[in-house]
């Protein structure tokens, strides 16, 4: 049997994609409002994705050093916060990131309306 071609296997990624029903290999962003729970695991999630990309490791590779499933892996690399506590999200970051160190920092909220007394 013959490999697919390229254009046969880009018509069958977008037919995956363009399903109602595929939640897979998307980013997701920050709901608008977030809270700081919501923001720390965000941040831990997009530095796992930085490291990755930066060692070029694959999702395998990945999964193997934070001991997680690759579709769990992927769900970290692409922002699922919903699908993680942030005391996992710092242990898989631990693992991945060793021997650096993760810290967490209070900051005052900035005001960001800039209303004007004229």
């Amino acid at each position: 049997m013959t490999s697919k071609t390229e254009k046969q296997k880009f018509k069958e990624f977008l037919k995956k994609v363009e399903d109602p029903n595929y939640q897979r290999e998307i980013n997701r962003a920050l709901p608008l409002n977030a809270t700081s729970l919501q923001v720390a695991k965000y941040k831990l999630c997009k530095q796992m994705l930085i490291y990755q990309q930066e060692k070029k490791l694959s999702d395998e590779e990945v999964a193997e050093k934070i001991q997680l499933s690759k579709a769990e892996t992927e769900d970290i690399l692409f922002g699922c916060i919903e699908k993680f506590t942030l005391d996992r999200l710092i242990t898989y970051a631990e693992r991945l990131l060793a021997p650096n160190e993760v810290k967490v920092i209070v900051e005052s909220k900035k005001n960001t309306s800039h209303a004007r007394a004229v």
